[in-house]
């Protein structure tokens, strides 16, 4: 059984997700390239990228050890592509503040997808398995009043879409489908636990809840 679990990402709201779900590890962010412009499609791009991120963050690493890379996309459907088939725009965490205000206003009045692809790694070794999770989201039409008042609040920094669904931009979102709150907010807590028991984690895993004999005590 690993003797570390690391998370590959610097990001608040993953560090929240796996705590709020019991689980015990340790932050060691990797700085991996995410240039979204070598990828035509989310699932593909936020798959690739948490891959990278874990295996980056387990190449450094002595001794056993789990790594979790994770990776979110959000898209936008544009019918019309190659031999009609659909064509994404991805749009990943904004630049500037102008960035962000464009982002968020090319998703005013959209059903756009949010994905987050998780891959957890194992050191030595760098075996590596990936899970990615889609939700739909609809947004509400946002008048430009409120795309400059939501710049001006900084809570785009350093989110996929420039949004953060768990703060303020809550009140944008109408419906979600599919994949759950967690998802968007970065991390599909189900996936990343399975794929931990997968990977033989126990410590300060929480049991399957689909099979109450497995504890992780």
């Amino acid at each position: 059984m690993p003797g570390r679990l690391v998370l590959a990402s610097a990001s608040p709201r993953r560090s929240s997700l796996l705590t709020q779900a019991g689980v015990e590890f340790e932050v060691l962010p990797i700085n991996v390239p995410e240039d979204l412009g070598e990828f035509e499609d989310p699932i593909d791009a936020c798959g690739q990228l948490a891959r990278r991120k874990a295996l980056a963050r387990a190449a450094t690493l002595t001794g056993e050890a789990l790594v979790i890379g994770a990776d979110t996309v959000v898209a936008i459907e544009e019918p019309g592509g190659t031999g009609g088939a659909t064509s994404w725009r991805l749009l990943g965490k904004p630049r500037d503040e102008n960035h962000a205000a464009e982002m968020l206003a090319s998703l005013s009045g959209t059903r756009h997808l949010v994905v987050t692809g998780v891959c957890v790694a194992s050191a030595p070794g760098h075996a590596a398995t990936v899970e990615v999770e889609r939700t739909w989201v609809h947004m509400r039409t946002i008048t430009d009043e409120e795309v400059a008042a939501y710049v001006a609040s900084g809570e785009w920094r350093g989110k996929a879409g420039g949004y953060a669904i768990q703060e303020t931009a809550d009140r944008f979102v109408e419906a979600l489908e599919e994949g759950g709150f967690d998802n968007v907010v970065g991390l599909p807590v189900e996936r990343t636990l399975a794929l931990l028991r997968a990977a033989g984690w126990a410590p300060g895993l929480p049991a399957d809840p689909a099979n109450p004999v497995d504890r992780a005590d």
